[in-house]
């Protein structure tokens, strides 16, 4: 049995005890204070007030041992630029003597009761830590907050390298994100479809925001030309204490032909070439013939002036 942290062992020390009024309960039960050796009764401190004196102290004056907790929500924070939120202080103190919220960004205390108070936090526009604290039993004790700005992939923008190609032919897709933040928290993946061809997270630790760009070169498939292709953009603020943001960029389509085959295509160049000589050969008899008639008629002419 204990009260306040002080056990009956260190309630009661060595020495005479006497029967008071305010025992244990039982008849002759010890007095929870102790009356010296060497002093008579009559002559201690208390007296047979020594019980009543002794929880007084204990219960109404707490010692310099009393420890309280400080709690926060949310736990983490991310907003984005220029954005607000609501902050939860409390305490598992009783009555605290003051307490308080210590930032530098805009703040207004919106709600408050005896063991907690609710503050607006507003003009978010860098990283930031944020104090709560509460004052008891002339102690106070801190907690603080990591607040996390964070830029969201707004636009996200898809190219296709040709647009057109043939099947078994190489296109490039590309992919790039600009302004966001934080940047190792950013995946891009390439759709065909619903299938995922491929991804990029990023490693940079960067705190502004960056653009970011992904790359892939590919081999053109008959199918290609029956799917949309597209880039999703994933910003995952779940380790800061968010959700997962995500950009999709507008779908793409590729035109996929067959190619011609070999010998086809060599029938077609014959052809071509053959009807270009017969185009030239018939040019050049056209002209011959022409030729021959003018001078034909140019010696009639002569026959007859004779």
């Amino acid at each position: 049995m204990s009260w306040t942290g002080l056990t009956l062992n260190t309630v009661f020390a060595e020495g005479n005890w006497t029967t008071c009024p305010w025992d244990l309960g039982f008849p002759g039960s010890p007095q929870l204070f102790t009356v010296s050796l060497w002093m008579p009764l009559k002559m201690s401190p208390f007296g047979c007030w020594g019980l009543p004196a002794a929880l007084l102290a204990l219960f109404c004056c707490p010692g310099s041992g009393e420890t309280f907790e400080v709690h926060m929500y949310p736990e983490q924070l991310v907003v984005e630029p220029g954005g607000s939120t609501l902050i939860n202080c409390s305490t598992s103190c009783a009555l605290p003597d003051t307490s308080g919220l210590e930032t530098t960004l805009t703040k207004r205390l919106v709600a408050n009761g005896t063991q907690w108070k609710q503050y607006l936090v507003s003009n978010v526009s860098q990283d930031t830590i944020i104090y709560c604290y509460f004052t008891c039993f002339r102690k106070q004790t801190l907690k603080s907050l990591n607040v996390s700005v964070f830029y969201p992939p707004k636009e996200v923008l898809l190219k296709l390298k040709p647009t057109r190609v043939a099947v078994g032919g190489s296109f490039t897709i590309e992919c790039w994100v600009p302004n966001v933040a934080p940047l190792e928290s950013l995946t891009l993946t390439l759709l065909r479809g619903k299938e995922a061809m491929h991804n990029k997270t990023f490693r940079t630790m960067a705190l502004a925001p960056q653009e970011a760009t992904v790359t892939h070169n590919a081999t053109a498939h008959k199918e290609d030309g029956r799917h949309n292709f597209s880039c999703r953009a994933d910003l995952d603020l779940r380790s800061l204490g968010g959700d997962i943001i995500h950009g999709v960029s507008e779908p793409q389509t590729l035109k996929v032909y067959e190619p011609m085959p070999d010998n086809q295509m060599v029938v077609i160049i014959t052809v071509v070439s053959v009807l270009l000589f017969l185009f030239v050969t018939s040019i050049l008899l056209c002209f011959v013939f022409g030729q021959h008639w003018r001078q034909r008629q140019m010696g009639a002419y002569r026959v007859q002036g004779a």
